[in-house]
């Protein structure tokens, strides 16, 4: 039923698949895991209701085919908690596509705190894409520590691919030693009443290492968004660069907060903030090719999100 629903939202069939590692979980539910070799997989269902997963990738294993998680609440109410941990050993690498799918949903909560540690030349890229209904009645609340060792690589990636966001609550923090990488963007367009608060925060503790902080937002209605993103560059070499852009209409508010903070005169990090309605020649030129105001900008709009 889990699967149906994620695929009836635009997912792909790949749970069928028996090179393709995966873990299916519906509120508390276990509905199926597969795994490789190379890879490590354990559920655990808590007398709580919150659901433990440790992802294990293990030393010098690449892992050929993306990883497959698909969470979600299937009733209108209900909630989902899962308690993350991930290790990608030394030498590793693995990506993660994750979809969380709550297509009926008024009164949802999904919650997620997930511990990351990816170690020296280990790689962890996560992709995450959420498929939710029309009503807004979704409330996520994410919030991730990280810790990547030197010469590691750790990028995730958010998408909203379907639906209303409703509430959307983010909170990552990182910390990156020498050469490694963090990159993180997100992205997502909000209706209505919809709330956004983000929160990302790197430190570049390393020599040489490096950290990107993207948010691109679209809102319109009265829907509003906040983004926090965080820079601190501690180390010889250490450089950053923050970009957050927000589109706005209608009686939608959006709040962008970006702190760089660099502590070493060796260090550099930078920052680009843009909040404000549809560039107006861009506007005008796809007026003039036919479509009207609201087509023209939601073409703008869809191009800035996947960009």
């Amino acid at each position: 039923m889990m699967v149906d629903a994620y695929k009836d939202a635009g997912g792909d069939d790949v749970f069928s698949d028996s090179d393709v590692a995966h873990i299916v979980l519906e509120r508390d539910k276990v509905l199926g895991t597969n795994s490789v070799e190379g890879l490590e997989v354990d559920v655990k269902k808590q007398k709580t209701g919150m659901v433990a997963v440790k992802v294990t990738i293990l030393e010098n294993y690449k892992i050929s085919n993306p990883v497959h998680m698909c969470f979600g609440v299937l009733p209108e109410k209900g909630k989902q908690v899962i308690d993350m941990e991930v290790e990608v050993e030394k030498n590793a690498s693995v990506e993660i596509m994750a979809d969380c799918v709550f297509p009926n949903a008024t009164e949802v909560v999904h919650e997620m705190e997930a511990d990351i540690i990816v170690h020296e030349g280990g790689s962890y890229l996560y992709e995450e894409n959420h498929f939710h209904g029309d009503d807004g009645g979704v409330k996520v609340l994410a919030k991730s520590n990280i810790e990547l060792k030197k010469e590691s690589e750790f990028k995730t990636i958010f998408n909203l691919r379907k639906g209303r966001i409703g509430e959307i609550e983010f909170d990552y923090e990182s910390v990156v030693e020498d050469n490694a990488v963090l990159e993180m963007i997100a992205r997502m367009q909000g209706y209505a009443d919809d709330k956004i608060k983000i929160r990302e925060a790197g430190d570049l503790v390393g020599k040489g290492s490096r950290g990107y902080l993207e948010t691109k937002i679209a809102l319109q209605d009265q829907a509003e968004a906040e983004v926090l993103n965080e820079l601190t560059a501690l180390a010889d070499g250490a450089k950053g660069h923050v970009d957050c852009t927000e589109i706005i209409k209608d009686e939608a508010i959006a709040r962008a907060v970006p702190i760089v903070d660099v502590r070493d005169p060796g260090a550099k990090v930078t920052h680009e903030a843009a909040i404000g309605s549809v560039d107006s020649t861009q506007l005008q030129t796809l007026m003039a090719r036919g479509l009207d105001e609201e087509d023209a900008t939601d073409v703008i709009v869809q191009g800035m999100l996947n960009s």
